[in-house]
């Protein structure tokens, strides 16, 4: 079947599939890190119920905002994959908030292991959003 449309009469499956390479890096890149904070809440609830935390709320807050921000990270990927313009901004809200965490962790903690991904994760996931392959696909939307 020849479909002549262009990809923005198609709508968003159209758009996905047409999608610049450094849009899926920077979705697998948001998946990745949502994966991780997944990861940290499990850790957080496994820690909160076998020891002995200094406060069982401030704990389960912690998952509470992880679990939030995971879904936060997956909603916006999504957003991106459908080429909307909104899904930038808390993308962007997020990666710069975890640019600090990112540094304290590897260069004030010195853990590396840690801070390191989050650091690098957060400034590529930025180039990659605004990169001009994305930045078109996005204005054509």
């Amino acid at each position: 079947m020849d479909d002549a449309r262009e990809p923005a009469e198609l709508g968003a499956d159209a758009r996905s599939s047409a999608a610049p390479k450094a849009l899926l890096v920077a979705i697998a890149l948001l998946a990745l890190q949502s994966l991780g904070l997944l990861v940290a809440a499990a850790v957080l609830v496994v820690k909160t119920v076998d020891g002995h935390p200094d406060s069982v709320g401030r704990s389960l807050f912690g998952v509470v905002f992880a679990l939030g921000a995971a879904a936060l990270l997956m909603l916006a990927a999504r957003g991106l994959l459908a080429a909307k313009r909104a899904a930038r901004t808390p993308v962007l809200v997020v990666e710069i908030l975890a640019i600090p965490v990112g540094y304290s962790l590897a260069f004030q903690a010195h853990r590396f292991g840690y801070g390191l991904p989050v650091l690098v994760g957060a400034i590529a996931v930025i180039a990659l959003i605004f990169s001009p392959g994305v930045n078109r696909l996005i204005d054509a939307a």
